[in-house]
């Protein structure tokens, strides 16, 4: 397929997720069903596109004066990806498989492209229904925050200390470019294609060996802030498909137990495999059985209880932008809920003098400072850690920069590189 049309593919993907409100993934996998021709190279280059398409959705729509899905893609093409109008125009022909040539209304937009005046929902890329929450984090430079989110998100990996070291995964990665994080001591970044594509690390040998895990940096500091230790007992509380139960097992070197718990177990079907490639001994799994506790026999024991609480995923953005566009108010009442009766149920876990560590991958502080402080409200035999204090306790006093208020943690792309992260460690009394 040439570049015009994947264009023009993007073009369709981005008409299906408007008319049916599919999710992009849904979208995209559909359009290659029906589009068997299309190599995976292809496939991974359309998806690509309707990404960038989809990050700046508002701001492309303000300089392009349309909202269709032509428009976005004509503005990804120019605003995201640096092509000149005219080298649009040769490959945006009309021919069989390319979309029609730009018109003068299109030219012009393009050449006079200007977010000036724009309010800072439009600037920074999201919904305008959040400004409010936005602005209560980040203030005045809440759209230059939406904006970082709005960027393509690297490639991160995590090593695995279970199977060797961060520069035993460099040298069998350096192939890749691949170098090391500036804030996890088991990171590395490896670089993205032009078009915003990472190379399929998952079929390298050191993934397949269990030496590196794709992790976002960001999700590896909330893990190392969580500080498990050898001999420990600790509980991952809401472990999906279990990246952040990979790296608590991988800091406690083999000694003590990790139990994996989640509410839905089909989330947890990857683990089972996961842990036997990443060499994890020290691993219970438990999963739901109805009306049964099956975490009954954990209460008043745990050294830590990890929740990363099911959330709205605002600080993910860059990898799932169009979640932005299809989140509602109601979603996030849910996701409130949701996070409180998470915080109860691992509390009852915590024994004296135990740790509570509570995450969210979201930015809104809905969801992460008010849900600790209400927690606090009715647990008042939990209380703060302070942050300079955790981030010592983890080996990395340097984290405590990224303090927000005296016993939290917010990342974000802008201020840490990452994926948006919220951590609060409490200790119970």
């Amino acid at each position: 397929m040439t570049p015009a049309a994947h264009a023009l593919a993007a073009i369709e993907v981005l008409t299906a997720i408007g008319e049916r409100r599919a999710p992009a993934g849904q979208a995209l996998k559909d359009w290659g069903a029906s589009h068997r021709f299309a190599g995976s190279g292809d496939r991974a280059r359309i998806a690509s596109l309707t990404y960038d398409a989809l990050r700046q959705r508002a701001s492309i729509a303000w300089r392009m004066n349309a909202d269709t899905p032509r428009a976005l893609v004509l503005g990804a093409l120019a605003f995201t990806r640096g092509l000149s109008v005219d080298e649009i125009a040769a490959s945006f022909s009309g021919a069989a498989h390319a979309p029609e040539p730009p018109t003068e209304a299109e030219r012009a937009a393009i050449a006079g492209a200007s977010l000036d005046g724009a309010p800072a929902h439009v600037r920074g890329d999201y919904p305008e229904w959040l400004d409010g929450q936005l602005a209560d984090v980040f203030g005045e430079e809440r759209a230059e925050e939406g904006a970082a989110l709005a960027a393509r998100a690297p490639l991160d990996l995590r090593v695995n200390a279970l199977k060797g070291d961060r520069d035993k995964a460099l040298e069998q990665l350096s192939h890749l470019g691949a170098q090391a994080t500036p804030l996890s001591p088991l990171g590395l970044r490896v670089p993205l294609t032009s078009d915003g594509r990472g190379p399929p690390v998952q079929a390298e040998p050191a993934h397949l060996k269990g030496l590196v895990e794709v992790q976002d940096e960001g999700s590896q500091l909330a893990s190392l802030i969580a500080a498990a230790a050898s001999g420990e007992q600790v509980v991952d509380f809401c472990a999906g498909a279990g990246g952040k139960t990979l790296a608590l097992a991988a800091q406690m070197a083999g000694r003590g137990q990790i139990y994996a718990y989640d509410s839905d177990i089909r989330r947890m079907a990857p683990l089972h495999d996961r842990a036997s490639r990443a060499g994890v001994k020290n691993l219970q799994i438990r999963t739901p059985r109805g009306k049964q506790d099956v975490l009954d026999d954990l209460e008043h024991r745990a050294d830590l209880v990890f929740i990363d609480a099911p959330c709205t995923g605002a600080g993910t953005w860059r990898r799932n932008p169009d979640a932005k566009w299809r989140m509602r108010p109601g979603a996030l009442e849910v996701r409130m809920a949701e996070q409180d009766a998470a915080l109860d149920g691992g509390a009852r876990l915590v024994k004296s003098g135990g740790r509570l560590v509570y995450v969210t991958c979201s930015l809104l502080d809905a969801e992460n400072g008010k849900r600790v402080a209400a927690f606090l409200d009715r647990r008042p035999d939990f209380a703060l850690v302070p942050a300079p204090e955790a981030a010592i306790a983890a080996g990395l006093p340097g984290l405590s920069r990224f303090a927000a208020g005296p016993g939290h943690f917010l990342f974000s792309p802008r201020r840490s590189g990452t994926d948006g992260f919220f951590v609060s460690v409490l200790r119970r009394a």
